[in-house]
């Protein structure tokens, strides 16, 4: 199947350098979220090099709610998001569904594969049309050894990442469910990338929103509604997020 858009398009990702808004981030007592700084991929064009891979690699175009992998699957291979949002969920063994995560352009998943994992702790979804690279586990292990700056890109993607999981982490334990939810709705928003608000993704449910901040459907609800008549969010086609929102998250 054809993907939506080939690599080397004029709509393809680029790397945001730092706004007002991520320099805030970073000192408003780090309250989003730690972002490594990666000047190097300045000069680094990640698609148009892992579009020149060759053998092991393959373009593939995921309609929306369909799944990109399964928890228990052999994890074979590390997928590269083009365009659109991919969900990351886990099942326990009594049947409960989390989801821990939501990735975008510009994203790894299914990069546990790399570091030995032999299958998928957990389940990757297209929430919306997804334009995905995927590559083979020892196409991309030969990539990362052959090409320096592309193994840095990936070394620093995984640190951030690792520091999104410990924020998480804290965020849960420390932050009350309000702050939770402005934290991950900025979060979803991109603010540390963008200075403009940017769709999260149209239709988000809150009960989605509830399982990743631990949570009930009704206090999202509620907390919804408050920020909405504050003109922290609002509604056109699709959940906006304004930066005004920080001050939930800044809040003592």
């Amino acid at each position: 199947m054809s993907p939506a858009r080939q690599p080397g398009s004029p709509g393809k990702r680029k790397v945001a350098f730092q706004t007002p808004i991520e320099l805030t981030l970073h000192t408003e007592r780090n309250a989003i979220g730690s972002r490594v700084v990666r000047n190097k991929r300045r000069y680094f064009d990640p698609d148009a090099f892992l579009a020149t891979i060759g053998e092991g690699r393959k373009f593939v175009l995921f309609p929306r709610k369909q799944t990109i992998f399964a928890q228990g699957d052999a994890a074979d291979a590390v997928f590269y998001i083009q365009t659109g949002k991919v969900k990351l969920t886990v099942v326990s063994k009594t049947g409960k569904e989390a989801t821990i995560g939501i990735l975008s352009e510009g994203d790894f998943c299914g990069e546990g594969s790399i570091a030995g994992q032999a299958l998928r702790m957990g389940s990757a979804t297209a929430m919306t049309v997804c334009t995905l690279l995927r590559i083979d586990k020892k196409a991309m292990m030969e990539a990362l050894h052959r090409k320096q700056q592309l193994s840095e890109m990936f070394v620093a993607y995984l640190l951030e990442r690792n520091i999104r999981y410990e924020e998480d982490l804290v965020d849960q334990l420390f932050n009350s469910s309000e702050k939770r939810l402005a934290r991950i709705l900025l979060l979803l928003a991109h603010f540390g990338k963008e200075s403009t608000p940017e769709n999260v993704v149209p239709k988000i449910s809150q009960e989605m929103l509830a399982e990743m901040i631990g949570t009930t459907r009704s206090r999202v609800s509620f907390f919804m509604n408050r920020f909405r008549k504050l003109g922290f969010i609002h509604y056109n086609g699709g959940l906006q997020v304004h930066s005004s929102l920080l001050n939930v998250v800044l809040h003592d």
